[in-house]
C-alpha cells in the first residue's frame, strides 16, 4: 500500500503525524510506504477543511484514491478516527486485504465565460456563485427549460455530504450520501409580487442537469467550489449536475450518516 499524509499546519495534527511515522516504523513493516505523489490511500489530519484540502490536491486521482479522516480540528465530519487511536488505524491499514470503501457522489460544475473559455471542477462539498456588491440576477434552466428567474444574494448547489456544511446553514435540507443528487439553494432571495423565486431547495438526480445563465452586465461575482474561491466578471452561465466520479473513503469502521449529523449537530445527550 501506498501512503500519502495530507496535515494542517495545527501544533496537534504535527504531533500526530509524528506519532503515526514513529508508530508505523516501529511495526517495521514493508505493506506500507510513503508516496505523495501517487498514493492509494490518503489520511488526511484536522478537520473538515483539510480533508477538502486533500480532495482537491488529489483531484485527478480519484480514481484510484481512498481517503481517510483523523479528526484534530473542530467540526470532523468526514473523519472516522480520532487522534487517539493511531495504534488502531495502522492495525487496520496494515490489515487492509480486501480494500473496502465507502463512495460519496461529487458535484460537477461546467463553467462558460464569455471570452468562449470553459473549465470543469468538482466539488466535495458545495459550489457557490454570489454577488458581492449588488443583486445576483440569474435564470435557472432545469434540462434546458427555463424554470426561474433568480434576484438575490446568490446560489449554492451542494452534494449530500455536503448537504450539511454551507447549504444547511441556510436552510437547505440535509441529503443521505446514498442518494444520487445534488441540491440548489438559494441565498436570500428576493421574493415579491413583482419577483418570484421557488424559495425551497430544489433537488435533482444524476440525469438532470441545472444551468444559472447570469445577466451580463460586468458586474463581478465570486465563485467558489468547497474551500476555494475567485472572483471575475465575465461569467456567461454554470451548469451543476452530479458527477460520474465519486470520491472513496477507507471503510475500516465507516461511522454512519445519520450518526455523523446527530453526534455533530445534536450531541449524544438526547433527552
Amino acid at each position: 500500500m501506498k501512503l500519502a499524509i495530507y496535515s494542517n499546519n495545527g501544533a496537534q495534527s504535527k504531533a500526530v503525524v509524528a506519532l503515526f511515522k514513529e508508530k508505523l516504523a516501529a511495526r517495521n513493516t514493508d505493506k506500507i510506504v510513503f508516496d505523495d505523489e501517487h498514493p492509494d490511500v490518503v489520511i488526511s489530519v484536522g478537520g473538515d477543511g483539510t480533508l477538502l484540502g486533500a480532495f482537491h490536491h488529489y483531484a485527478d486521482q480519484l480514481a484510484f484514491v481512498r481517503f481517510i479522516g483523523v479528526h484534530t480540528g473542530h467540526l470532523g465530519f468526514y473523519a472516522d478516527w480520532q487522534h487517539f487511536e493511531i495504534d488502531e488505524l495502522i492495525d487496520s491499514l496494515v490489515n487492509d486485504e480486501d480494500a473496502r470503501t465507502v463512495k460519496y457522489p461529487l458535484l460537477e460544475a461546467h463553467v462558460r465565460y464569455t471570452d468562449g473559455r470553459e473549465e470543469c471542477v468538482l466539488a466535495l462539498n458545495e459550489a457557490a456563485i454570489k454577488r458581492p456588491l449588488g443583486t445576483l440576477v440569474a435564470d435557472v434552466y432545469i434540462q434546458g427549460e427555463l424554470f426561474e428567474r433568480f434576484r438575490g444574494d446568490g446560489l449554492t448547489a451542494s452534494t449530500p455530504t455536503g448537504s450539511t456544511a454551507y447549504n444547511k446553514a441556510i436552510g437547505g435540507a440535509v441529503m443521505h450520501p446514498s442518494l444520487d443528487a445534488i441540491q440548489l439553494a438559494e441565498i436570500a432571495s428576493i421574493n415579491s409580487r413583482v419577483f418570484r423565486t421557488l424559495g425551497s431547495p430544489l433537488i435533482i438526480g444524476n440525469h438532470e442537469v441545472i444551468r444559472v445563465q447570469l445577466e451580463n452586465d460586468g458586474a463581478a461575482v465570486t465563485l467558489s467550489f468547497d474551500h476555494l474561491s475567485k472572483i471575475a466578471s465575465n461569467i456567461d452561465w454554470i451548469e451543476f449536475r452530479v458527477s460520474k466520479t465519486k470520491i472513496q473513503f477507507a471503510e475500516y469502521r465507516h461511522m454512519h450518516f445519520w450518526h455523523r449529523v446527530q453526534s455533530s449537530f445534536i450531541g449524544t445527550e438526547v433527552k
